[in-house]
C-alpha cells in the first residue's frame, strides 16, 4: 500500500529546494508518494520578519545550504533574481510580490493537475542550481512544466486566469501547515505528525515504517 504524506514548500526556501534530491530518492526506494503543499516564504507571510529576526541568521543560513549543497553534491546558487522584492539595505518585503506569486501558483496548479513534485522538482533546481540567469523569463518557467509533462504554455495562462483561486489554495496551505504544528519549511507531514527540517527525512521514513513501508 502507497503512504502518502504532505511536503510543505516554498520556492524561497532553500533547505526546501536541497530537500528535493533525498525525497526523490525516498519515492523511488519506497512505496511512498510526497503530496505538494506550496506556501508562501515566511518573509512574505510574516510582515516584518526580517526587521525581528536576529542579525545572525541570514549569514548563517548561507554558510549552512552552502555547507549542505557541498556534503551532498547538490548544485546551489541564490537565485537570480531573489524570488522575493525586498529591500537589501533595510530587508524590508515589497507588498507587491509578482515573482514568488507566480512560480507559487503555477506549482499550485501542477499539483491539481496530478504533476506538482515533478513540476516543483524541475523548477526548483532551475531556480537554485546557478545553471540559469533570469529564471523568471523567456518562457524558462513554461519550459520546467513541459519537462514535468504538463502543458507549459497552459499552465502559464491559466494560473494568471485564475490567481484568486490559487492563492487560496496556498493560503489554506499554510493554514494547514500551521494545524499540523510548525510554520517552517520544508515540513513533511504523516499521519498528523510534523518532521521539520530535511535534516527530519530519516525520522519521517523511520515513523512510515511503523506503519508499513515497503520497500519497492
Amino acid at each position: 500500500m502507497t503512504l502518502t504524506f504532505d511536503f510543505y514548500f516554498s520556492f524561497r526556501s532553500p533547505y526546501s529546494y536541497l530537500a528535493m534530491p533525498a525525497i526523490e530518492a525516498l519515492m523511488a526506494q519506497y512505496d511512498a508518494q510526497a503530496n505538494m503543499r506550496i506556501v508562501r516564504p515566511i518573509a512574505v507571510r510574516i510582515p516584518g520578519f526580517f526587521q525581528k529576526v536576529n542579525p545572525l541568521w541570514p549569514p548563517y543560513l548561507g554558510k549552512d545550504t552552502k555547507r549542505i549543497a557541498e556534503m551532498n553534491g547538490i548544485p546551489y546558487r541564490w537565485p537570480r533574481p531573489d524570488p522575493i522584492v525586498q529591500d537589501r539595505e533595510t530587508r524590508e518585503v515589497a507588498k507587491d510580490q509578482p515573482y514568488i506569486m507566480r512560480v507559487s501558483r503555477l506549482g499550485a496548479l501542477a499539483v491539481e493537475r496530478g504533476r506538482g513534485f515533478d513540476f516543483v522538482r524541475t523548477a526548483s533546481h532551475m531556480m537554485w542550481s546557478g545553471e540559469t540567469e533570469n529564471w523568471h523569463e523567456d518562457g524558462k518557467l513554461a519550459a520546467c512544466a513541459d519537462a514535468a509533462g504538463l502543458d507549459g504554455a497552459g499552465l502559464e495562462r491559466d494560473a494568471a486566469a485564475d490567481a484568486a483561486r490559487l492563492d487560496t489554495i496556498i493560503e489554506g496551505n499554510e493554514t494547514a501547515q500551521n494545524n499540523a504544528g510548525h510554520w517552517g519549511v520544508p515540513l513533511f507531514v504523516f499521519d498528523g505528525e510534523p518532521f521539520f527540517g530535511q535534516d527530519r527525512i530519516d525520522h519521517l521514513i523511520w515513523q512510515m515504517k511503523q506503519h508499513g513501508l515497503q520497500e519497492r
